[in-house]
């Protein structure tokens, strides 16, 4: 077991990774091959329109990402699983559409 200080200091350098943008040591993010669409917008009880103006895709997109016609990929499917661990996160992060 490590003693408190050199704890103290592996999160220190952890945190002064972060906030120059290096990926701090020992973190793995996991995104998803496939995420359920239909199912993370119904999670924040929005319409298809509503939804896709939140997240800045045409609803055309979002259509064809429930209907399995297309997928998401890279940053969308980031916010995706984001949102579907936090269906508030938008609004939150960003706030509500007028």
């Amino acid at each position: 077991m490590k003693e408190p200080t050199s704890r103290i200091l592996q999160g220190l350098e952890e945190a002064l990774a972060h906030a120059a943008g290096r990926p701090a040591s020992g973190v793995v993010v996991h995104v998803p091959d496939r995420v359920d669409v239909r199912a993370i917008r119904r999670s924040t009880g929005l319409s298809q329109t509503a939804f896709a103006d939140r997240i800045g895709v045409s609803v055309a997109t979002l259509r064809n990402w429930e209907q399995g016609r297309r997928r998401p990929e890279g940053p969308a499917r980031v916010l995706l699983s984001v949102i579907a661990g936090n269906p508030r996160i938008v609004e939150e992060t960003l706030g509500s559409a007028a």
